[in-house]
């Protein structure tokens, strides 16, 4: 369709096989959203498409995602608040009309309906981090790692010392929203050699949250990043951190010579190319 539907907190851009959610980054946006900055949603990972009435006269359109499509849906296990729900987009009543269009247009392009067999929509990319009640969260792609604050942690989590559990050893992540009692993450781990204890905080396999510690924004797209490396069986990719930008003459000289090289035959169409890209890259 190729069309853009503004609503509050977000736009939808309906393409042929997804839909695109650019999320608004104002200080009324959900935390949530603009965390997650865009999220393209694959047509095959939505089942269905509801237009209802909102509040103040308001209308929200809604894509229903499969289960299992998602990994940030499949770790908030229906723990979010609607107001932070990414896959509501809230309209003006003045445009029930064109959202019901939308809505339709939608339905008649979904495929069938029923739980995924894998993750249909990327996940958060790594490298994350937050800071729980108990400890700093990391995770690098392949290896989650919990450094215990003394302040927090308890003599348990102490006495097992800093925790690091590569993804491959992992069976799931269990996220309890730190808007509710008792909040925490928590690895599900393959080879437990017995049960994990039933409190969060005597479990070093897991951090607990708090006031202000492992807010949603932060631990929830976490911890779909870590289930989509647990569910592929591979890191989920890695965002680098940014190089320092190189001085553009020192580029355009270095981009020269390289030229010489191709011309001189020492360097192959395939190696100038990829070369003289990463050299651009560095501006």
């Amino acid at each position: 369709m190729g069309d853009v539907l503004a609503g509050f907190h977000a736009a939808w851009e309906f393409e042929s096989d997804s839909v695109l959610i650019r999320y608004e980054r104002g200080i009324r946006t959900p935390k949530l959203f603009q965390a997650l900055g865009e999220r393209r949603i694959p047509l095959a990972a939505i089942e269905g498409v509801t237009l209802t009435p909102g509040k103040r006269g308001a209308v929200v359109l809604r894509a229903e995602p499969r289960p299992g499509a998602d990994p940030l849906m499949e770790a908030a296990a229906g723990q979010l608040k609607e107001g932070s729900d990414p896959y509501r987009l809230v309209l003006p009543a003045e445009r029930e009309t064109l959202a019901e269009y939308y809505a339709d247009e939608l339905r008649a392009r979904l495929p069938e309906s029923g739980p995924a067999e894998r993750h249909l929509v990327p996940a958060p990319e790594a490298p994350r981090q937050f800071k729980a009640y108990d400890a700093k969260v990391s995770f690098d792609g392949r290896t989650v790692s919990f450094r215990w604050f003394w302040t927090g942690a308890s003599s348990a989590k102490w006495k097992a010392g800093d925790q690091s559990f590569p993804v491959t050893g992992l069976a799931g992540v269990e996220w309890r929203s730190p808007e509710v009692f008792e909040g925490h993450l928590r690895l599900l781990r393959r080879d437990a050699t017995e049960q994990q204890p039933a409190q969060a905080d005597q479990d070093p396999a897991a951090v607990v949250f708090g006031l202000g510690y492992g807010p949603v924004h932060e631990s929830l797209p976490f911890a779909a990043a870590v289930l989509a490396a647990v569910r592929s069986g591979a890191p989920v990719p890695v965002v680098s951190a940014a190089a320092p930008r190189r001085d553009p003459a020192d580029i355009a000289e270095r981009i020269r010579h390289l030229g010489e090289l191709h011309q001189a035959g020492l360097v192959t169409d395939e190696e100038f190319s990829a070369k003289k890209a990463e050299l651009l890259a560095e501006l």
